[in-house]
């Protein structure tokens, strides 16, 4: 296998809502490049990139893969992305290793909930964005339609490259408005592409889009502006060389037409990739503020892990980009995280499942490695004497939690050992066992997320597991400050037990989680207790006062107490913290907090004034609406425990029209008409367990 370096690479990630076609339109490309030699489809379960039992089942990416082709001696390396919103993370990670985002858009639905969501994550990270309007061959589907909701979401800048010959089951090609001319593809989804002049009915057209990219071009480049106002147009060359650098700099954004399950305007895609998507050469990686790292070959090794996959045969196998220098097979190199040495074995190249070993990869390529020891996503290998650092990628918080438990009590052991490998896959989920009910609970971005961990378990590790409804990651907080006293003391055989603490405890701003203050003076209590008190604060506060959830938000300063010489010891003092804490929340007026989320609604018009009149019966606070096209988009606030069933309401009030995207918010005071009910619940389900445990 060749070995490229950076000016003959290029790295793009497949992004855009769930249903556009990324994977689909991966699969046409690797076909008419001739990376494989079959036409894989969606539907038949037979696509590279979605190749886990699971997306199978339900032809749905659920978690980002690579695919390469050689395209002119050209190596273009494919992130194909879940655009479920529950695994947008993955997504996210991926723009990360990518050097322009291909946003692929529906040209029936326009821009969708995560289209807006993933385009917000790449113009974070300034990435170059190419817009490919996808499945032109359908019913309705429409450019002007589709550029109207671009540019109503995205602004100005979108502006077309193509233009579609033929619409919806008519579409048979592309007009290219930079070269002005034709392509048209034979009906029998081969995918061969005939070059012609541009149809006759299309001339005007197409003269006229042109006029407009190169007002867009020149717009972008201030030397550009002024050739074309003393010129009033652009040679073929300036507008090439605008075009691309209007690209890299993130001011102007092509649109592509394509069909890929027709498998039409594949070949002008790929040229369009390799001439405006900039090389890892051209575009150095951001590592802070104001640091970055060139794709220099010669420099020393540096690669950074943006994704693990837990693979039950192969063990765990590590993707990463090199960023500096070259990663060799059989090699030793230095987690700069973590400081250790890492052991290189193989070093492959990933076509979906499939490997290939290289010797080696070089500066702006991405690869893979099995079974390392220490590394995990956001690592970083790299040479010893190079004290590297690359912030980490953010995952979210999981917002929504299940108890599970296993089938068989063989599981019992294996359902930690897998959850932990799963969990170095998919940073997103969350598992810990809850210290009074002694249940697993599995913690997710949503139901659908917590259903596919569930799917995997069972069919990589083997473990079959029970879900229970779900819990409510309530919180619990308190309304005023208060002093109290914790006194231990057991007076035994032998040596007793003797702690004694007096601790502050006041309220904090929401989202401030918890604080201890040592405030001790005079050695009311000696220095190596103090520590013993916190801990004692600390595992009261995470068991509760009121619910058994998580006390936060607050202070606690612990400012007088007494010992004994012979009986204090660490145990002591922190049964007496915790003695504090318990002491302290019966006058502090403790309370629940519950989480809120940022909820959008995307719906037909039609059903907006029912929409925002059942959200509002979920305690939902109506933050804003825009209107779409014929689509209105409705923002609100709304406690989790209200969207439980909202999917099924949604789906059953639109007839399927309508979609929505939520994530977490903040937490907020739950109202005292329901205050006392959750606590009852909460007590009694507690009750309940213990009396079933006996």
């Amino acid at each position: 296998m060749k070995v490229y370096d950076a000016p003959t690479l290029r790295n793009v990630a497949l992004v855009g809502h769930s249903g556009a076609g990324k994977t689909q339109l991966v699969s046409a490309l690797l076909y008419d490049a001739g990376a494989v030699n079959r036409f894989g489809r969606v539907d038949e379960g037979t696509t590279v990139t979605d190749y886990d039992d699971e997306e199978i089942a339900r032809r749905h990416t659920l978690s980002s893969s690579l695919a390469y082709v050689e395209w002119n001696k050209t190596k273009i390396n494919f992130i194909d992305t879940p655009g479920m919103a529950n695994f947008l993370s993955d997504a996210r990670a991926a723009l990360r290793v990518s050097d322009a985002a291909l946003v692929v858009v529906d040209a029936v639905a326009g821009v969708e909930v995560s289209t807006e969501k993933i385009w917000a994550a790449a113009e974070e990270l300034e990435l170059p964005r190419l817009v490919v309007l996808n499945r032109l061959d359908r019913e309705r589907a429409s450019l002007d339609r589709s550029l109207e909701s671009l540019r109503a979401v995205f602004g100005r800048s979108i502006v077309p490259v193509q233009l579609p010959i033929g619409e919806e089951r008519a579409f048979r090609g592309v007009v290219d408005l930079v070269a002005m001319k034709a392509w048209t593809f034979a009906s029998d989804g081969s995918g061969k592409p005939s070059e012609s002049a541009i149809p006759a009915d299309l001339q005007d057209r197409a003269a006229a889009a042109r006029e407009a990219l190169i007002e867009m071009v020149a717009e972008a480049d201030d030397a550009l502006m002024e050739r074309f106002f003393d010129a009033g147009t652009l040679t073929q060359e300036e507008l090439l060389a605008g075009l691309k650098r209007g690209v890299a700099a993130g001011r102007v954004y092509p649109v592509l037409c394509a069909s890929a399950s027709a498998n039409i305007g594949m070949q002008p895609l790929l040229d369009a990739i390799l001439t405006y998507v900039p090389s890892p050469a051209e575009r150095p990686v951001k590592v802070g503020d104001d640091q970055q790292i060139a794709a220099n070959d010669g420099g020393p090794a540096a690669a950074f892990v943006w994704k693990t996959v837990a693979d039950p045969f192969a063990g765990r196998i590590t993707l990463f980009r090199v960023l500096s220098g070259a990663l060799k097979a059989d090699s030793t190199v230095h987690n700069a995280t973590r400081d250790a040495p890492e052991r290189l074995g193989h070093i492959v190249l990933l076509q979906g499942k499939t490997q290939t070993n290289v010797p080696e990869v070089k500066a702006g390529d991405i690869a893979a490695i099995a079974k390392l020891k220490e590394t995990l996503t956001s690592d970083v290998l790299a040479d010893k004497s190079w004290k590297i650092a690359v912030p980490p990628i953010k995952f979210p918080e999981p917002v929504i939690s299940y108890a599970i438990e296993p089938k068989s009590r063989g599981d019992e052991e294996k359902i930690s050992t897998a959850l932990h490998r799963l969990q170095e896959e998919d940073p997103g989920i969350s598992y810990n066992r809850d210290q009074q009910t002694k249940e697993l609970l599995l913690a997710g971005q949503g139901q659908s997320h917590i259903e596919v961990t569930v799917a995997k378990l069972k069919r990589r590790f083997g473990v079959d597991v029970n879900l229970k409804p779900p819990r409510f990651p309530y919180r619990e907080t308190i309304k005023a400050s208060t002093e109290a006293h914790g006194r231990h003391k057991k007076q035994t055989g032998g040596h007793g037990q003797f702690g004694d603490c007096k601790v502050k405890f006041e309220p904090l701003p929401r989202g401030s989680d918890f604080e201890f203050v040592d405030d001790i003076f005079g050695g009311s209590i000696p220095r190596q207790f103090i520590p013993a008190v916190e801990k004692g604060i600390q595992d009261a506060r995470l068991r509760g006062f009121l619910a058994g959830y998580p006390m936060v938000d607050f202070r606690a300063t612990v400012y007088d107490g007494s010992f004994h010489a012979v009986d204090s010891n660490e145990l002591s003092f922190k049964m007496a913290g915790s003695l504090a804490f318990k002491d302290g929340m019966s006058r502090a007026r403790p309370t629940l907090l519950e989480p809120v989320m940022d909820v959008e609604v995307y719906a037909p018009s039609d059903y907006a004034g029912d929409l925002m009149g059942d959200l509002n019966s979920r305690r939902g606070r109506i933050g804003g609406m825009d209107t779409r096209g014929t689509t209105t988009i409705i923002r609100a606030k709304v406690p989790m425990s209200e969207m439980l069933t909202y999917e099924q309401h949604l789906t059953s009030a639109t007839g399927g029209r309508g979609s929505y995207h939520m994530e977490f918010s903040h937490y907020e005071e739950v109202p005292q008409h329901l205050h006392g009910k959750i606590v009852s619940a909460a007590k009694a389900e507690r009750g309940q367990e213990a009396a079933e445990e006996v």
